[in-house]
């Protein structure tokens, strides 16, 4: 089975198609890892690891251990122009629909959560409990917002606390509203990722949840990795930039899911 449903460039031999398609995956999950990227080009780790040498001296991406990170991920806030920028806005728009004064909310990192923090009204209140610094400086900004970070080892490839100390912690809590960001979105398989730490964080973050919401751009939709989050069942709301009478958002459409 390929890692990812999404076809890779026609001609993976070619050094352009080959830096295009990391910096688009990139553009659509802020970080990659190598290994991922040698399975969906079909070339060898070795060669990939050279175009990403590559793409970070002309300063396109940051090189780190195992894989990539796009440049404005982990920053406090997202860079002026950010990728999908008027989608992950209405998003943003919708999933404010969700909040209510007085709720605990858990919430991870990513662009199109730092989008709704960017729109988040200054007479809420709300307690936002993150593993995530960058989220943590970034709600900082509002007074209403009381802020608990879940810290634990900080992996600098995924920019956020992860390990036992933190699913423990997360094992204590209890709130009303995850967002979640998603990597791999699929309406067979559900929710998947490529990483299996971010897999135990973000199923200890559902566990602690009332309901789950899941924040994505419409480019994720129909995307499959190999590791298996949780299927679609386990989710409580789905909110894209798409209407949601569009035919895109059909196969995902199961009693107790709502689509926004």
């Amino acid at each position: 089975m390929p890692l990812l449903t999404e076809r890779s460039p026609l001609n993976a031999r070619l050094k352009p198609e080959r830096q295009a398609f990391i910096l688009r995956q990139l553009d659509l999950h802020n970080r990659v890892l190598s290994a991922d990227l040698s399975q969906q080009l079909g070339v060898s780790e070795d060669t990939v690891r050279r175009d990403l040498l590559e793409l970070a001296d002309d300063g396109r991406l940051l090189k780190v251990h195992g894989g990539a990170l796009s440049l404005g991920y982990g920053q406090q806030a997202p860079p002026p122009l950010s990728y999908a920028a008027d989608e992950k806005a209405r998003i943003a728009q919708k999933t404010l629909g969700l909040l209510r004064d007085g709720m605990y909310v858990l919430a991870g990192g990513g662009t199109t959560l730092r989008s709704l923090i960017a729109a988040l009204p200054p007479g809420l209140h709300l307690t936002v409990l993150t593993v995530s610094p960058a989220t943590a400086l970034q709600l900082l900004g509002h007074p209403g917002i009381k802020v608990e970070l879940i810290g634990g080892r900080l992996w600098p490839e995924t920019q956020i606390c992860m390990g036992s100390e933190v699913i423990s912690r997360l094992a204590e809590v209890r709130v009303d509203l995850y967002l979640m960001g998603a990597t791999g979105l699929d309406p067979v398989r559900g929710l998947t990722e490529t990483d299996n730490e971010v897999i135990q964080v973000k199923r200890a973050m559902m566990r602690a949840a009332d309901r789950v919401a899941v924040l994505t751009i419409s480019e994720k939709l129909g995307t499959d990795y190999r590791m298996k989050l949780c299927s679609l069942s386990e989710v409580h709301t789905l909110i894209t930039e798409l209407d949601p009478t569009d035919p895109a958002l059909v196969p995902y459409a199961r009693p107790g899911l709502e689509v926004w």
